[in-house]
């Protein structure tokens, strides 16, 4: 095809739809996590769709996509509904993100340079401003763009896509709306920092550990307070 030939406008739909559908798993799968959505709450194509502004096709797709991740389940005669999860599923959601996060740390501790680590420095600032005001979307836009530079200076491509899949299940923006998390990871942000220009691997191995140990710890308290499984 001529490199300056426009896209066929059944691909730009299809390629909209999919982008679509994804964003709407993102919302569910955010909500299910944060317990929004309840273990045994059915998901209506119908009302799901008008509340996210949406048809019902990208709700259809995106339940599917949620059902092969085993987070809903379809009833027959009945619909979707959300799947019973545990403080196990918790654990082995943060275990799988912290081992793939600290392999990348280690690497990018031992490839990094001084104006990336500049760069960092200067992405955290942001999400200080960020936490001082805070703006949500300006925190999970920080926190995202900070991770994403320290991920990169690792060279490790397939490791990094591994963990943004993996990174699915954070429901980010609870975090984002908890003051508390938002100075913790400053904190750890700084202090990361403060390894790399030391160049202290197991430093910045330990303070990247920290931050999914204090995320589980805190979501898990959360789904406590929301009474999702029995205390104890």
């Amino acid at each position: 095809m001529n490199a300056s030939a426009k896209p066929l406008p059944g691909l730009e739909r299809a390629r909209r739809r999919e982008q679509l559908s994804d964003e709407v798993a993102a919302q569910l799968r955010a909500a299910i996590m944060s317990g929004s959505l309840r273990p045994g709450t059915f998901v209506r194509l119908d009302e799901t769709a008008a509340a996210l502004g949406v048809s019902i096709t990208p709700v259809r797709e995106a339940l599917r996509t949620l059902r092969g991740e085993g987070m809903v389940q379809l009833e027959p005669h009945r619909g979707h509904v959300v799947s019973a999860f545990t403080r196990d599923d918790i654990a082995d959601i943060f275990w799988l993100q912290a081992t793939i996060a600290t392999e990348i740390a280690a690497n990018a501790a031992r490839r990094i340079t001084e104006p990336v680590i500049a760069e960092l420095d200067r992405l955290t600032d942001e999400l200080a401003d960020a936490v001082t005001t805070g703006d949500v979307e300006a925190i999970a836009l920080a926190e995202f763009l900070f991770h994403r530079e320290f991920n990169r200076a690792a060279g490790r491509t397939k490791l990094a896509w591994f963990l943004l899949h993996a990174a699915r299940y954070l429901p980010v923006r609870i975090y984002a709306a908890d003051p508390e998390w938002g100075a913790a990871a400053v904190a750890n942000h700084r202090a990361l920092v403060a390894a790399l220009r030391d160049n202290d691997i197991d430093e910045v191995v330990r303070q990247t550990r920290g931050q999914f140990d204090d995320a589980a710890e805190r979501l898990t308290g959360r789904l406590d307070e929301l009474g999702l499984w029995p205390s104890g």
